[in-house]
Parts: C-alpha cells; sequence; structure tokens
C-alpha cells in the first residue's frame, strides 16, 4: 500500500527535455514543492488540460523552488505513444518541463502508476519539501487552487514541523472551495476512463476528486461527476 508519507522514487525508463544523467528526480528535488502530472498523449484531458496547466506553471514558478514534471504513463495504445512519439509530441506543442517514461514492467501497468496506485490520466501529484505526497487528482484541476496549493506549500521551511503542515491544511480548507461542492462537466471526450470515487488523507485533508476526460485502466468508460 502506497505510504504518502514516503513515496516511492518514480521507475523511469528515459527522461525527455532533461539530462539523463541529473534528472529531476523526487530524490534529487527534496526540498522543493513538486507537481508531477502524469498523462497519455492519446488521452483528450492530458492534452488539453493537464499538460498546458503543467506549462502555466512551469512557466510560473520559479524551479529552484517548486519543480514541474510530467509523467507519460502509458497503459493503452502503446503502439502509437512511443517515446520517440513523444518526444515529437512535446517538440511540436513546445512543452518543455522535464517529462518522465513511466518504466514497463511486464505487467498490465507500468511500474511508478502501479506503484502509487494511480486510477488513470490526468492525474496531478503534488509533493511537499520534505517529499510528502499531500495532494492526488484524478481529472480535471482548476488551476487556481492548484497554484494556491503548491504556493501555501512553499511558504512551510523545509524542515516545517507536522504541526505547521496541519495548521496550513486548515486554512486551505477553510479559503477554498471543496470542487466536491460544485457538480460540473468538463468539455472534451473520454478515452476509456471510469467513474473514480478517488479519496486520499494527507494531513487531515480529506479529498476525492472525480473527473471527465480522464482514461482509465481498466478500459471501461463513463466521465460525468
Amino acid at each position: 500500500m502506497l505510504n504518502p508519507e514516503s513515496p516511492p522514487e518514480l521507475a523511469t525508463a528515459k527522461w525527455l527535455n532533461s539530462s539523463e544523467k541529473s534528472p529531476p528526480t523526487l530524490a534529487a528535488s527534496k526540498g522543493k514543492v513538486v507537481v508531477l502530472g502524469a498523462f497519455q498523449m492519446h488521452c483528450p484531458g492530458s492534452v488539453s488540460h493537464l499538460l498546458p496547466q503543467l506549462a502555466r506553471l512551469h512557466a510560473q514558478f520559479q524551479d529552484d523552488e517548486v519543480e514541474v514534471i510530467g509523467l507519460h504513463t502509458v497503459f493503452e495504445k502503446a503502439e502509437a505513444q512511443t517515446p520517440a512519439q513523444l518526444e515529437a509530441f512535446l517538440e511540436d506543442n513546445h512543452f518543455d518541463f522535464p517529462v518522465a517514461i513511466d518504466k514497463q514492467n511486464g505487467g498490465a501497468l507500468p511500474e511508478t502508476m502501479d506503484a502509487y496506485e494511480l486510477q488513470g490520466t490526468p492525474t496531478l501529484l503534488i509533493f511537499d519539501r520534505q517529499g510528502r505526497l499531500r495532494r492526488h487528482y484524478l481529472g480535471q484541476v482548476d488551476d487556481i487552487r492548484v497554484a494556491a496549493e503548491v504556493m501555501a506549500m512553499t511558504i512551510e521551511a523545509r524542515d516545517a514541523p507536522r504541526e505547521q503542515s496541519i495548521a496550513l491544511e486548515r486554512r486551505l480548507a477553510a479559503v477554498l472551495v471543496d470542487p466536491n461542492d460544485h457538480q460540473h462537466e468538463h468539455e472534451g471526450g473520454c478515452c476509456g476512463g471510469h467513474d473514480h470515487d478517488h479519496g486520499h488523507h494527507h494531513h487531515h485533508h480529506d479529498h476525492s476528486h472525480k473527473g471527465e476526460d480522464s482514461c482509465g485502466g481498466d478500459g471501461s468508460c463513463g466521465c460525468k461527476h
């Protein structure tokens, strides 16, 4: 079972837009807030929302404070989403943030996707300065919410005691409207996503999020929330 207090390192086959000798692994990025977006080239929600969102975050936050990473985690149509095709796709769309290619382990799901119990794409993960997994969203998340949560985590000291993190989570919960209070539909199609009820616990902050335009690993379809 995934332990958000000590999440595993990314299992990668290759890095793009980064030096292979010194890629921005989770271990190398400790001390920064890390925003990681898991995506597929053929997932509508990834292409229309997550990847542009990662590009905006990469452009607006200093990279010595916030590391933005894409994770190409392919569990369907692998023949149409090869590393060479991905490299051309990133170049054509001017996505210049680092992208890791999830390692295939011979199973139904890529290794990092399996280790993090990801239910589909797009998925957004946010790690704090101490390397703890603080957010896990499936589907589309509003820019304002993501930026507010990232900014709040940058305010925490690199060695902040747990009490500081809990206090910050309480303030975020008090200030930000829970997206589950707003029933809305996202534009675009669904390519294999299933209806998710995805609950995670981060420092006493419970959050569940279900998203349209998401692709799930079971091959079924059903998107609205």
